[in-house]
């Protein structure tokens, strides 16, 4: 199934089209999803309306504009919840620069006591792996890194759950690995009077739905990941959210202000206490539209097939290791005899865009595996099979070459 047309087309449906492919040939093959997907024409229409016809301050002022701002902010957090299948009566949904930010954000302000230890894994991404060092260096609490099984699972104890903050990725960005075990951590975590913390990034643009069953208490994600603009969001469990120790504060947090205290936001509007200044409004406003879009697709059964044949026919070439223990959105690899950086110019020289590097999962790949810089290749919605042949046929014709 083609989910987009990479140049325009006459179609009536505008979310169709992926703008920043109108200027590009027709062979380009964009296989970065991992990092950063395209945004679709409804996110740049949604986006421009806002900087075109309505440049107000959402939250704060009186006039139409205004009005037109805040009813469609408010309906990005509406759209956020639904895509993660929870409620606005538990959850509330907070915007913030990206999820680096967002985790940072909710990590350090969370009162210190309940909790005796953090628990992460071996394949997170920087932004989880360097903050539950930094939470335990800076409170004096025990951090476990645990292992992640070949499907992903999260491997522990019960005895290690015991008042713990859990904090992992439920899809990795090295091989697209998810986290098969999530409702049942979540259960034993919070048995043992623990929450759960989810890296969700990289999931939300490939399986959303993966959010919907777990009972965590925060998740993390951006719309960069999600055919939307550059934004990150929190999705938290309200009693979580009032039990914050906020330290970031400033305009828009607090309701109320005296001489030596503050009041902070509660009910509908205690999203606030983790909104600090202003917003970038519209790229909430594309959010919401990109959010509304996803809901709409069914992606693992469009991307399960690409996945298959990218893994099954890089493994079949000579000098290429792939990473990856099995299909996923996300295929790892390196080459005998080639830097990755070199080989990700060679394959930009014929228009295949794919990454190179640690992608921020230093000490999994560094560190525990001892591997060299990758070459990532990732798919979205807007890859074909004809991208997977291209990108192949190069890869093949650069290996045979060295």
């Amino acid at each position: 199934m083609t989910f987009f047309s990479k140049r325009p087309a006459s179609v009536a449906d505008s979310s169709n089209r992926l703008p920043v492919f109108s200027h590009l040939p027709a062979d380009v093959c964009y296989m970065d999803s991992a990092c950063q997907t395209p945004r679709i024409r409804l996110v740049v229409d949604a986006e421009q309306e806002y900087v075109l016809h309505h440049n107000a301050c959402g939250g704060r002022v009186r006039y139409k504009w205004g009005k037109w701002v805040d009813e469609r902010v408010q309906g990005a957090r509406t759209e956020i919840l639904q895509l993660c299948g929870k409620s606005e009566k538990e959850y509330a949904v907070a915007f913030t620069l990206n999820t680096t930010y967002g985790i940072n954000l909710v990590l350090h302000q969370l009162p210190v006591d309940p909790y005796d230890r953090i628990v992460t894994s071996t394949i997170e991404h920087n932004s989880v792996f360097l903050p539950s060092m930094t939470w335990a260096q800076r409170n004096g609490k025990e951090r476990l890194v645990l292992p992640r099984s070949e499907d992903g699972s999260l491997e522990y104890k019960q005895s290690q759950l015991q008042k713990t903050i859990v904090l992992v990725n439920n899809a990795s960005n090295i091989d697209g690995r998810t986290l098969p075990n999530a409702d049942t951590l979540a259960d034993d975590v919070h048995a043992h009077g623990g929450i759960l913390l989810l890296d969700a990034a990289q999931s939300c643009g490939h399986d959303p739905a993966a959010l919907r069953g777990v009972d965590f208490d925060a998740a993390f994600g951006s719309g960069h990941k999600m055919y939307g603009p550059s934004v990150g969001f929190i999705v938290i469990r309200r009693s979580l959210l009032r039990s914050l120790q906020p330290f970031f504060l400033g305009g828009g947090t607090v309701e109320s202000v005296e001489h030596d205290s503050f009041g902070l936001f509660t009910g509908a509007d205690e999203h606030a206490r983790l909104e600090p200044g202003l917003q970038n409004w519209s790229g909430i406003i594309g959010l919401r539209e990109a959010a509304a879009w996803l809901r709409k697709q069914h992606i693992a059964g469009s991307e399960h097939a690409l996945a298959q044949a990218l893994f099954d026919r890089v493994s079949a070439i000579p000098a290429v290791t792939v990473v990856n223990g099995k299909p996923g959105s996300i295929l790892s690899l390196y080459v005998d005899g080639i830097d990755a950086h070199r080989l990700a110019l060679y394959l930009d020289e014929k228009n295949v865009m794919c990454r190179s590097g640690h992608f921020c999962c230093h000490y999994e790949l560094q560190h525990n595996r001892h591997l060299p810089p990758l070459l990532r290749a990732s798919i979205g919605l807007h890859n074909t099979m004809a991208d997977v042949d291209r990108f192949v046929t190069t890869l093949e014709t650069i290996v045979r070459a060295i």
